[in-house]
């Protein structure tokens, strides 16, 4: 089938725009983005129909790919929509109808959407650190919003958490808990509390669905207890037993569920069904499937963040296990002063490379939160919102590292070797010094300026280990390529590769504190001689595509990957940022002195090749 697809088309209909993607092959045979196009979404009234938002971005795309054609590509009039909808070659395989000419219609069509809200959980377990974590790994790896956790241990009583039920109305509820064989009567009591709330989901009058993920023995008394009014769907157990974890198949029917329950709410979906290719999929489901492919694909160790309006996902693949969690009260304008009251004004303040009153700052804020869509008007503003951006990807990674954790209960053996090396059950499976490519995506990151904004705002907020590349979703493709990932992998992945990511380059840190000036850090090879010093950063320039293999020597108090001192061999790659030494060290701690961090961080936009605030 892949030799037959010339172009593919992808839309992400989300909640307030439509993008609309246009993809074709080359003369040379390979997959390139040759046009992108956006229109409001349409589901409110007056239109009440998510199609219409779709044919309107189309017709952009028409525009846009005859006057802005890429190298490689004939110039000519693309025409996508015929008779009011998608004009597609081929469907499911067959083709529909002969071409009559390369640059009428589309050979594949698939789309995502966010169009008729987010998916809206509650999960519920019970011990609290166990079952129900393992059930909000599954909700929120599914693309899900979670609401509330309910556990036996959590402190509450029944009546309250019948009230917080009732008050919450989400789409789906995850029951989980007990190994296969292990306790009954918890699990018996939490589906009593939850046909005693009568919880009724926010759109149509269909049954509340309930997914059983917990101890197969008690599904027929679950099922019992739940009773007719709430549709019951039972899959496999989370935790089958306390050291192992099966969240897939939670996963799959949360995401049935959605595409049932919710997304059909949206006017005019089940006619976007039809016009497409797929079935459709839920938005941070198909960025969380693109990352993982990849990550697989390449055999790496991958950081992903989209930092919008009102929330921060964040999204992890470490040694193939994949995890996200969205911070929904973190963002950059509806919930600006969500990350103000979270972080405070002092963290904020202390990434500003000059001086403003507090009241400055919060006054500031305040105004972006009632007026979300303005953008900064001077460069001060840009500094103060990408101070902001940085205590929120900070805080949304503290909690998506709370949360992707290896099993807690679980016994662990170890020989003498490891005791003097424990790692407890229960820690997060978040180890700077394995990741190898950090992602970031949303406006803040993807519209900053310049790159080398973006790769700061990432080095301060991550604060990456030993050899990191540091790249950014150009113009937020990651949801459209993500679904296409799942039918056409190679497609999806030539374009990730050559249009989405736009590298800025490794950038190399040292793990460690020492005295500034102290010498802390050398890089030799292919024509690289450099030396610096604790407190420091440097450049050093060099192009995407362009690799420089080194050797890293830290000084006796660093580590760079191979120990406290001991050098390591890196093949480097630039990008438009270049190869970025971070000598601040690890963890990085700002001078707590005023005109001290001050005049660091000026230095350390200089040495970004970042303009300086007057």
């Amino acid at each position: 089938m892949s030799k037959d697809i010339l172009r593919i088309v992808a839309t992400d209909c989300g909640s307030t725009t439509t993008k609309a993607i246009m993809i074709e092959r080359n003369e040379a045979g390979e997959y390139r983005l040759v046009a992108r196009g956006e229109a409001p979404t349409t589901v409110e009234k007056p239109f009440e129909d998510v199609t219409i938002g779709v044919t309107n971005a189309m017709n952009e795309l028409e525009e846009v790919s005859e006057t802005k054609v890429p190298e490689g590509f004939k110039a000519a009039k693309r025409s996508l929509i015929k008779d009011g909808q998608v004009w597609r070659m081929i469907k499911e395989g067959n083709r529909d109808q002969e071409r009559t000419n390369e640059f009428q219609g589309a050979d594949l069509y698939v789309s995502t959407s966010s169009a008729g809200g987010g998916l809206q959980m509650m999960v519920a377990g019970v011990v609290k650190s166990m079952s129900a974590e393992s059930a909000e790994r599954a909700a929120l790896g599914a693309g899900a919003i979670l609401m509330d956790t309910l556990a036996v241990d959590d402190g509450r009583k029944d009546f309250q958490k019948v009230e917080r039920l009732r008050k919450l109305r989400p789409d789906i509820i995850l029951m989980s808990g007990g190994t296969d064989g292990g306790t009954k009567i918890h699990l018996i009591d939490m589906a009593e509390v939850i046909r005693r709330a009568d919880p009724k989901p926010r759109f149509g009058d269909m049954k509340l669905p309930v997914i059983f993920a917990g101890n197969v023995d008690v599904r027929e008394e679950v099922k019992e207890v739940l009773g007719g009014t709430i549709e019951l769907n039972v899959v496999d157990n989370l935790r089958p037993t306390l050291d192992s974890e099966n969240l897939d198949p939670a996963r799959e029917e949360i995401h049935e569920l959605f595409l049932e329950h919710v997304m059909q709410q949206a006017p005019g979906y089940n006619k976007l069904l039809e016009w497409a290719s797929y079935d459709v999929m839920a938005t941070p489901n198909a960025v969380g499937k693109l990352l993982k492919s990849y990550a697989d694909q390449e055999g790496i160790n991958i950081l992903g963040v989209d930092i919008g309006g009102a929330t921060t996902d964040v999204f992890s693949v470490f040694d193939s296990i994949y995890n996200r969690t969205v911070s929904a009260n973190l963002g950059m304008s509806y919930s600006i002063c969500n990350v103000l009251k979270e972080t405070g004004t002092d963290n904020i303040a202390r990434w500003l490379p000059f001086e403003i009153d507090p009241y400055e700052v919060r006054n500031r804020l305040r105004n972006k939160m009632i007026r979300p869509t303005t953008i900064p008007q001077a460069y001060e503003d840009l500094l103060i919102e990408q101070a902001v951006s940085r205590e929120a990807l900070r805080l949304a990674f503290i909690h998506h590292k709370s949360l992707a954790r290896s099993l807690k209960g679980v016994q662990q053996q170890r020989d003498v070797g490891q005791i003097f090396d424990q790692v407890e059950s229960g820690s997060t499976l978040i180890k700077m010094m394995k990741l190898d490519m950090i992602i970031g995506s949303g406006g803040v990151l993807s519209h900053a300026p310049m790159r080398a904004q973006s790769a700061l705002m990432m080095m301060d907020a991550y604060q990456p280990e030993g050899v990191t590349m540091l790249t950014v979703d150009s113009i937020f493709m990651m949801p459209h390529l993500g679904v296409l990932s799942e039918h056409f992998f190679e497609a999806a992945k030539q374009v990730f590769d050559y249009d989405c990511i736009v590298k800025c380059g490794h950038c190399i840190s040292p793990v460690g504190t020492g005295k500034e000036g102290d010498p802390m850090v050398t890089v030799v090879g292919d024509g690289i001689n450099e030396s610096i010093t604790v407190g420091q950063i440097k450049v050093l320039p060099l192009g995407r595509h362009e690799f420089r293999n080194v050797t890293i020597t830290p000084t006796k108090h660093f580590d760079v990957g191979d120990g406290k001192g001991n050098k390591l061999e890196a093949k480097l790659e630039g990008g438009t940022v270049g190869i970025v030494i971070d000598g601040r060290g690890r963890p990085l701690v700002l001078p707590e002195d005023h005109s001290h961090r001050i005049s660091k961080l000026r230095e350390w936009l200089e040495a970004m090749g970042l303009p300086l605030p007057k």
